[in-house]
């Protein structure tokens, strides 16, 4: 992620007139999205692997976009003139989380996600920079995550600093989607079963413990499971994985970042014959990445 110390994104982000020339008002919006407690999941019999809440159904990025045009068509027609604007939902050099608080949206929480009293922070967030002025709202001055530290200790890997900042190369939501080659071996028996992202740190915040027992989530599209069955992802060739994950989050990953997600759940779920047999038919897999956490398990396994 090299990319955010660029001299041009470092200047984007401290000046939003460097990505639109007029911009006098920036539009801060969080949209709320499915909890994983608001959702059951059953022991399966399979070995399982855990996709973050924020992925089921269609990626937000093809979601929020749409919605920020009709609301910014609704605004224009209301005043009676247009506007220059700009939006981004976590695609551009913004700084989300403190234009949320400056917007008065909620407090960064010392597992750096931003949390709205009300709706907790599983939130998606999406700016608009607008060639209007607004009256700004009061910023969130409040801190409420007062003594507690339970997402620090809850942290597998121990990414969450006491600073508020964490270590992404050791952050599973980034291990998992961003980061592109092997993952050091002592890092694997901490990520569990996760194959796409990580709710930990959000699902022992007090904050969403509370939100999730008062309230339903915004509902969108019919959306995928938020397990998947191991064995069966591990058979998905190149076409097999577009067709299933078109238009999701996951596409992010794309293949070989995915399986290789797989195979780490699948060594962390215990050795059977079964297993073996199924890393065997991948071993050999075009893609390198793949093939040598395969060969890695084989030779783990073998």
């Amino acid at each position: 992620m090299d990319y955010l110390l660029s001299e041009r994104s470092v200047q984007r982000r401290a000046d939003p007139r460097q990505i639109l020339s007029e911009c006098q008002s920036i539009l801060v919006l969080g949209y709320r999205y499915p909890a994983p407690l608001e959702i059951s999941i059953m022991g399966t019999s399979f070995p399982s692997g855990q996709i973050a809440a924020y992925a089921r159904g269609k990626d937000y990025h093809l979601v929020l976009p749409k919605m920020m045009e009709h609301l910014m068509e609704k605004l224009q027609n209301e005043m009676g003139k247009t506007f220059p604007f700009r939006y981004y939902t976590d695609t551009g050099p913004i700084l989300e989380r403190d234009l949320a608080q400056r917007a008065g949206l909620g407090w960064i929480g010392k597992n750096t996600c931003l949390i709205n009293p009300q709706h907790g922070s599983y939130l998606l967030l999406a700016e608009i920079l607008m060639g209007i002025e607004l009256e700004a709202d009061p910023s969130f001055e409040a801190d409420r995550c007062g003594s507690c530290t339970r997402c620090i200790q809850a942290c597998p890997t121990g990414c969450i600093l006491p600073d508020r900042t964490l270590d992404a190369r050791r952050c599973i939501s980034y291990l998992t989607i961003e980061h592109k080659g092997s993952i050091s071996t002592d890092l694997i028996p901490a990520m569990g079963d996760h194959v796409f992202g990580c709710d930990i740190c959000q699902q022992v915040c007090p904050w969403n413990e509370k939100v999730v027992k008062k309230e339903m989530p915004l509902q969108r599209d019919a959306q995928p499971s938020l397990t998947v069955d191991l064995t069966e992802e591990l058979k998905l060739d190149a076409q097999g994985f577009n067709r299933k994950y078109k238009d999701t989050a996951l596409m992010r990953t794309r293949r070989n970042r995915y399986l290789r997600n797989v195979l780490i759940a699948m060594e962390n779920s215990g050795y059977s014959d079964e297993k073996l047999e199924i890393i065997k038919k991948i071993k050999d897999d075009k893609n390198a990445l793949i093939a040598v956490q395969a060969g890695r398990l084989m030779e783990k396994w073998g």
